[in-house]
This record gives C-alpha cells, sequence and structure tokens, in this order.
C-alpha cells in the first residue's frame, strides 16, 4: 500500500458500516482473526514482529503486555480495551469506537486468543453516548456468530464479552484504575507490581490495552508484520490517530504514516495557521506532555525522535498556539484539569497539583515574584514519582517543558 493511501489502513469504508458486522465481513473485516485461528500460537511474534506500540500515550511494546499475561498461570483471563479517552485534546478513540467498532473488536478477541483470555471487556467513557451504543450494538452481532465460535472452540470454554461504561473520570483511564473500575469499585490506581498482566481484574491475568492500539491488530494479523512497518517512515512502524486542534485551518482526525513531520501534520493536513496567526508552539501528545516550537517543525512524530527531543508523542494530540497566546496561561488551564481530575489517594499528587496550579496562577496573573518561579522548579524536581499513577507526572512534565522553552515568558511576568 502506497504511503498517499495508508489513511484507509484504519479509516477505509468502515466509517460507513458502523456496526452492521456482515457488511464489515463482506468488505474483509475478520480476515486478520481468520489467520489468527488458523495458527494462535504465533500472534504475539507477528504483533512483536510489526513492533506494534500502545498508543494510549507510553509507546509501550504490546507484546510484551501480552507474552507475560500469555505465561501467567491461571484458567481465567481477561482482555480490557480501554477507551475512557478523557485527556482535552485526545478524540481518536471515541471515533473508532464509534465509527469501526467491529475492528475494534477484532482485535481484542485476537488478543485473547494471543493470551487464552476467556473475558473482554470494552470500557468506555460514558460522556460518549454514541460510542457506547455502537459498541453494544456492535458486541450483540458477535454474540452466536461461527467466528466466536471458533475462537471459544480454539479456547476450549465460552469467551464473554461486555461493555462497561467507565467512570468518565481523567484517572479512570490508568490501567490500575481500569482494573478497579471493572471490578466495581472506584478507579483508585494502585501501585505496581503486581502488574496487571499477573494479577489484573478479580486477581486474573489481565491486559489491557488502548483502543487504538486494538484497532491495529487485524490489519497486522490480515497483512502480515513488514505490511505493517512499511507503512511508517524511517524506522517508525505502522501508522498514527493524530488528534489536531488548536489554532489551526483545518483542526481534525488525521491517520498518517508513523513518523510524519510535525510541519506536514501542522502546514499540509492541518491547512497551516488561521488567518492573521503566526506558529508559535504545540502541546504534543495531549497536555500532560510538552511542548515544541518553530525549531522542532521538522521532528517526525513517532515515539523514539520525540524523545530525542525532549518530547513525547503520548496519545498523538496536537494543540497548536498562535503567537499572542499566553503559554503560562495555557499551562495553568492545563494543571487546573489535572488538580481537578486527582483522585485525592496521594497527599502529594492532590496537594503538588493545587500548589502548582495556584503559583502558575500567581504568575500568570502578574501577581508572582522571583519566589514563586522557584517554589514552581522545586516542586517539579520533588514531586515527579510520588503518585501511585502517572497523573502528577503529567503535571509536571508539562510545567517542566514550559519552562524550557519559554522561560522568558514567566520571567516577564514577574513583579508586575
Amino acid at each position: 500500500m502506497s504511503k498517499s493511501s495508508v489513511n484507509q489502513v484504519l479509516l477505509r469504508e468502515q466509517i460507513h458500516v458502523g456496526a452492521d458486522l456482515p457488511a464489515w465481513l463482506a468488505q474483509g473485516g475478520g480476515a486478520g482473526l481468520a489467520r489468527a485461528l488458523q495458527q494462535p500460537e504465533a500472534i504475539i511474534a507477528t504483533i512483536a514482529a510489526a513492533d506494534l506500540r500502545g498508543m494510549g500515550g507510553a509507546g509501550f511494546a504490546t507484546h510484551r503486555k501480552w507474552s507475560a499475561a500469555a505465561a501467567a498461570s491461571g484458567p481465567d483471563k481477561t482482555i480490557v480495551c480501554n477507551g475512557n479517552e478523557d485527556e482535552p485534546g485526545t478524540f481518536k478513540d471515541r471515533f473508532l469506537l464509534e465509527h469501526t467498532p467491529h475492528q475494534v473488536i477484532e482485535g481484542a478477541l485476537i488478543a485473547a486468543l494471543a493470551i487464552g483470555a476467556n473475558q473482554v471487556v470494552l470500557y468506555i467513557n460514558p460522556h460518549e453516548p454514541r460510542a457506547l451504543a455502537a459498541v453494544g450494538a456492535a458486541l450483540q452481532q458477535w454474540r452466536g456468530h461461527a467466528l466466536l465460535a471458533q475462537i471459544e472452540q480454539r479456547l476450549g470454554g465460552p469467551v464473554s464479552l461486555a461493555v462497561l461504561p467507565s467512570s468518565g473520570l481523567y484517572v479512570g483511564g490508568e490501567e490500575t484504575a481500569v482494573i478497579a473500575s471493572v471490578e466495581g469499585g472506584f478507579p483508585f490506581p494502585r501501585r505496581k507490581p503486581p502488574y496487571p498482566a499477573e494479577q489484573g481484574v478479580h486477581g486474573r491475568p489481565t491486559v489491557v490495552n488502548n483502543t487504538e492500539t486494538l484497532a491495529h491488530v487485524p490489519g497486522i494479523l490480515r497483512h502480515g508484520a513488514d505490511w505493517y512497518r512499511g507503512l511508517g517512515l524511517g524506522a517508525a512502524s505502522g501508522t498514527k490517530l493524530y488528534s489536531l486542534s488548536g489554532d489551526v485551518l483545518r483542526p481534525g482526525l488525521y491517520e498518517l504514516p508513523m513518523g510524519t513531520p510535525l510541519e506536514e501534520l501542522v502546514f499540509g493536513h492541518g491547512g497551516g495557521m488561521l488567518q492573521g496567526k503566526e506558529f508559535k508552539a504545540v502541546f504534543t501528545g495531549g497536555p500532560s506532555n510538552t511542548l515544541l516550537t518553530q525549531r522542532d517543525l521538522d521532528v517526525a512524530l513517532d515515539f523514539d525522535s520525540l524523545r530525542e527531543r525532549r518530547s513525547r508523542l503520548g496519545t498523538g494530540a496536537m494543540i497548536v498556539v498562535s503567537e499572542g497566546t499566553s503559554i503560562v496561561r495555557k499551562v495553568a488551564e492545563y494543571v487546573e484539569f489535572f488538580a481537578q481530575g486527582s483522585c485525592g489517594q496521594c497527599p502529594p499528587c492532590k496537594g503538588g497539583t493545587f500548589q502548582l496550579t495556584r503559583l502558575l496562577n500567581r504568575i500568570d496573573t502578574g501577581r508572582g515574584v522571583a519566589a514563586d518561579l522557584e517554589s514552581l522548579e522545586n516542586l517539579c524536581r520533588i514531586l515527579p514519582g510520588s503518585g501511585r499513577c502517572g497523573l502528577i507526572d503529567g503535571a509536571v512534565t508539562v510545567v517542566e517543558s514550559s519552562l524550557h522553552r519559554f522561560r522568558d515568558e514567566y520571567e516577564a511576568l514577574l513583579g508586575r
């Protein structure tokens, strides 16, 4: 498949099929699952060869989670599709769940075959009722279908399929919080180890994968690892859904080769800046990640290339801001989002995000002094790693990145 047509890998004609399983199968859906059924023992090796990574933010190698869960002992195992997606600027998963639910379900079923799971849960943000409805209707069509019967025959028992509304809270998307919520409790994150692959839902070995991650799986099994790797640019593999928003002419969801340059996304596909605006920066991977500036427009949007620029791909959300926009103000807004989203379980996180917000607001409104900036920097040094999940780390990351790239804006606001 050529690079020009790569945008059809996930979002092809399936977006017109929705929850109609027969129509989706008629146009090639299910082929990846059929191949997986032929050689279930080769699934994980194929995923590893394709270099599929977690698309929920961390970029962790998918096959490593699957291998750990496959090796874990116990008769019952669980696959959870994480569709909580509640971070500002990220809107890829809800699109997949609403428009191509069968591809996501097929990916989850292939994962179930790979690790020997007899329970599949699709965990979806309740603030997305259309996605919930689409997945519910799609799952109903899979129950009793011949393909599911073949999976059950391979696994030696029935496979439970369920759709579960998430808590709708930002912290509820963290994988151990997902497990707590699936178990019926409040989504309090837990410390690791034990890791979910060892001890997850009700103590069962569990794999929690992002929606987009699972949506890539059927194509890899259908066309092969080499095909998938060839879709990326440079050393990157596959494609990525980029959620582009902010001060651009054509905001939207773009599926492009992994490794597409930032400049091509913003000025090519996104149409450039709004009339009369000049590019200033972009929050990469949503507000829990980092800032890139004009000098970074050449960077390839993949996990490794961004890491070399002290940045992160995250979920693939790109929030573009123009000259004249206060970086301090934007960062203050995002950190306040984290402060409101903290579950309160860890005092350093609850108190730390509150203090970061207080200091940022003081500086932004011209009431800050040099000591406030020093306090902000001290908090960035002592807070990382102090919580049970990555919420506090995300808040610190965006503050640190803004200080690294726009310190002059902070200093210009002091002492007014």
